[in-house]
C-alpha cells in the first residue's frame, strides 16, 4: 500500500476513549460545494457546516448526512452534492479533538517527521464512492499547520520512507481549541 497512492481523506482510526462518536449539525440548503465523507469541515458563523480549506481552522471531518428532498423522501448519503436542496438535514461529523486519524502521504515521510505538523492537499473527491481523496501534503510542513504527525498505521507494506505512507495524525489547528 505504501507505494500505491490511493487517498481516503482524514478517516477517523480511532479514539482513546475506544469510541469515535460523531456529533450532529446541518448544511444549509443548496450550498454550493461538494463535501466528500472524511474531508475536513468547519463551522460557519451561522453554526452550519461547510468544507475547510487546507489553511482554516477546522472540528474534524464529514462522516455523512440525511436530508428530505422536493419530494419528500428521506435520503441518505455519505457525501453533500454542490447545490443539492432540501429539508431536515441532518450532517453527521467528528468534534472531538483528541481522535487520531489516518491519511495517506503524498510523498515519504520518516521516523524524525514525527511531532512535525503537515496540511492536508487541496479538497477533492470521488463522485461514485462519495470518498474524499485529499492527503497529507508533506512539503507543506509549518508551525502552524493543521494536523500533526503522531506515527504510521501498523500493517503490511506500510514502511517509514516509502511513498504513499498511511499515517496517524491528530488535529493541530482545531476549530475549538
Amino acid at each position: 500500500m505504501s507505494s500505491t497512492s490511493a487517498p481516503f481523506g482524514l478517516r477517523p482510526a480511532y479514539h482513546p476513549s475506544g469510541v469515535v462518536r460523531p456529533n450532529v449539525g446541518t448544511i444549509t440548503s443548496a450550498y454550493n460545494a461538494t463535501i466528500h465523507q472524511f474531508q475536513p469541515i468547519k463551522i460557519v458563523a451561522d453554526g452550519s457546516i461547510e468544507a475547510a480549506a487546507a489553511n482554516d481552522r477546522f472540528v474534524g471531518t464529514f462522516m455523512g448526512v440525511e436530508w428530505t428532498d422536493s419530494d419528500g423522501r428521506r435520503r441518505y448519503s455519505n457525501k453533500w452534492t454542490a447545490g443539492t436542496t432540501g429539508t431536515d438535514i441532518v450532517a453527521y461529523y467528528t468534534v472531538d479533538p483528541t481522535i487520531v486519524y489516518e491519511i495517506q502521504s503524498n510523498a515519504a515521510l520518516n521516523q524524525d517527521d514525527i511531532g512535525e505538523q503537515f496540511d492536508f492537499t487541496a479538497a477533492s473527491g470521488n463522485t461514485t464512492t462519495g470518498l474524499c481523496t485529499q492527503m497529507l501534503g508533506v512539503s507543506t510542513s509549518a508551525a502552524n499547520a493543521g494536523l500533526r504527525l503522531l506515527g504510521i498505521s501498523p500493517g503490511a507494506n506500510n514502511a517509514w520512507g516509502d511513498t504513499y505512507v498511511i499515517a496517524f495524525v491528530q488535529i493541530s489547528e482545531h476549530q475549538f481549541v
